[in-house]
């Protein structure tokens, strides 16, 4: 049995490879999912449909560099860098997550970061359409 912080670690880890099928089973079938600035969506299919797209989608290479993370019980939060490799150069989001477990899984999960310079970066890289990360 994995730690609260060992499945987010390892939920992370499925995330930066692409296996949104891992990833998706370590969630809760209500699992909400909150990119705090651009609102939140409910369910694993709608989280798989968000880390898919957007950003994601372009990316050739996707890493999330956490920089600290602390749990304490079913709550794990962590200090990151989701940066997303786009036409040779890297778009960099710096972050605070939150991650909420019930029995196992993760049942809420909510990543806060400033929009303003994520958008900035986008439009950098010359990316349009649905935001996502």
């Amino acid at each position: 049995m994995k730690t609260a912080s060992e499945l987010v670690t390892a939920f992370i880890r499925a995330v930066e490879a692409g296996d949104l099928d891992t990833a998706v089973s370590m969630v809760t079938d209500d699992v909400l999912y909150d990119n705090v600035p651009l609102g939140p969506v409910t369910g694993p299919e709608a989280m798989r449909r968000i880390l898919s797209g957007g950003v994601s989608k372009a990316a050739e290479r996707i890493e999330w560099v956490v920089t600290h993370q602390v749990g304490e019980g079913d709550v794990v939060m962590n200090e990151r860098v989701d940066r997303f490799l786009i036409d040779g150069q890297w778009l960099e989001i710096p972050l605070a997550g939150l991650f909420v477990l019930r029995e196992g899984k993760i049942a809420v999960w909510r990543d806060y970061f400033d929009l303003a310079s994520f958008q900035r970066q986008r439009e950098a890289a010359g990316l349009t359409g649905p935001s996502g990360s």
